[in-house]
């Protein structure tokens, strides 16, 4: 997808959404945040590190940066610091989605996956949206378990996101 404005959008939805989920969570008790609940990544605080790992990961590979975390290992084991390292990366993805070119999105891009021990080479646009997918595919496994508990996470589709208004007339986008 070629299109900058999508990429831009997508940010801001990471943002909100991440926001709104990280409220909720402060509400909960550490010990219950912490609790194995037979998640991929057991707990809602090691599904809220996995999903800060993965977009550390990409983002990284996106700017040519290195990364030395461990998918098998917390990032931060306090979820205050996780909240604050959490923001610090939605902003920094918002602007690099700002200045994101069509022909970046265009070009291979070749990276390599220690999950799979392999390297790949796909255009830009396509791990960019994977990007994205991989953060909300996490994020509904976060609701599944937030709704479990009896935790009331209110509505997570984009069409809602209050900043979309904005957003469209920023961007020239008639709704």
């Amino acid at each position: 997808m070629l299109e900058k404005n999508y990429y831009q959008m997508m940010a801001q939805y990471n943002q909100w959404m991440n926001q709104r989920l990280y409220e909720l969570c402060a509400t909960i008790p550490d010990e219950e945040r912490k609790k194995d609940r037979g998640a991929f990544f057991k707990s809602i605080q090691g599904t809220l590190d996995h999903l800060l790992y993965g977009d550390r990961v990409w983002i990284s590979r996106f700017l040519n940066q290195s990364f030395s975390g461990n998918i098998k290992e917390l990032l931060y084991p306090e979820f205050e610091q996780l909240r604050q390292e959490r923001e610090k990366t939605d902003q920094q993805i918002i602007e690099w989605t700002k200045q994101l070119s069509l022909e970046w999105l265009a070009a291979p891009f070749e990276y390599y996956s220690n999950a799979y021990q392999k390297s790949q080479t796909l255009p830009a646009w396509m791990l960019v949206v994977h990007l994205f997918n991989h953060q909300t595919h996490h994020r509904g496994q976060l609701t599944t378990l937030l709704n479990q508990l009896g935790y009331d996470y209110g509505v997570t589709d984009l069409p809602w996101m209050p900043e979309l208004d904005k957003f469209s007339q920023n961007h020239g986008i008639i709704l």
